[in-house]
């Protein structure tokens, strides 16, 4: 497949939501079956495209990129390609079981979104929330069974009409992904949370728009499901930070923050959750 073949095929990963790791050889010093500039795309899904040489570089580097999937950084990495001319002053090289002598640098670099979003309503704040998000490399995904509000939502990378718990059932969400539950009404609110816990998934992060009072009911009826043990670690209900405000618009900007927040593992932010009294800290018990 040729340059260009492959970098339409980054287009449709893109356009489909999909990762990926171009792997791209910049430096190459002595023997060896690569040439500068030669690249290999690993898709997510374990599609291979291209060659960096064969060989036991390119096992190599595949399984790299297939570790830079899940932790989604960009690295660059140099090879000597013979295992028997280690010294200590190549220590800092990786050795590979190949003849040729020579030392090949190749630049691992990340495709794909910051995170995956889920977004479970199309109404006044999720539409808000989603205005903020997409200024930024996150890939929304929104959910809603009224047809003709999901239709003129302008913000969504992808939009599903289905009932929330079946989309979960049908679609999965992705391990790591960020969540937030603002369906028209609390009793489907409940269903997207308790299908996520009945299905065992594992977003890093689930906001939920609520006020105490339905927090209290919703958490008597999951600990009644689920028992008390369920761990509710990832749930951040009242959704956002504590920055003030009730407007559709305000609402966005502190969800958005507190989504930022966990992304970046920064901490020293007052939560919303955290402005409970002691029954409702639910994610300390």
């Amino acid at each position: 497949m040729d340059k260009q073949a492959l970098h339409q095929r980054l287009v449709e990963y893109e356009q489909a939501g999909k990762d990926a790791v171009l792997i791209t050889a910049v430096d190459k010093r002595g023997e060896g079956p690569v040439k500068i500039g030669i690249k290999l795309l690993v898709g997510e899904d374990g599609e291979l495209i291209g060659t960096v040489g064969g060989g036991a570089l390119e096992h190599h580097a595949i399984e790299e990129a297939r570790r830079i999937l899940k932790t989604r950084e960009n690295k660059m990495e140099t090879y000597l390609l013979n295992e028997d001319a280690v010294t200590v002053e190549r220590a800092k090289e990786k050795s590979l079981p190949m003849v040729c002598g020579g030392k090949v640098t190749l630049f691992y670099e990340f495709i794909g979104a910051m995170s995956r979003v889920y977004l479970y309503g199309a109404g006044h704040v999720s539409r808000a929330l989603g205005r903020v998000l997409k200024t930024m490399p996150f890939h929304l995904s929104v959910i809603d069974d009224r047809e003709a509000i999901l239709e003129d939502y302008p913000y969504a990378d992808e939009k599903h009409a289905l009932a929330f718990a079946e989309h979960i059932e049908r679609e999965g969400i992705r391990e790591g992904s960020f969540v937030v539950v603002c369906t028209p009404n609390h009793k489907q609110d409940y269903h997207v949370i308790n299908k996520i816990l009945e299905l065992d998934l594992a977003p890093r992060y689930i906001g939920l728009l609520c006020s105490p009072t339905k927090l209290k009911d919703y958490l008597k009826k999951t600990y009644e499901t689920f028992g008390e043990d369920v761990d509710l670690t990832n749930l951040y209900a009242p959704v956002g930070l504590d920055t003030g405000g009730g407007s559709p618009e305000e609402i966005a900007i502190s969800v958005a923050a507190e989504m930022l927040a966990i992304h970046y593992d920064k901490p020293g932010h007052r939560h919303l959750r955290e402005t409970l009294d002691d029954p409702y800290r639910y994610w300390e018990d």
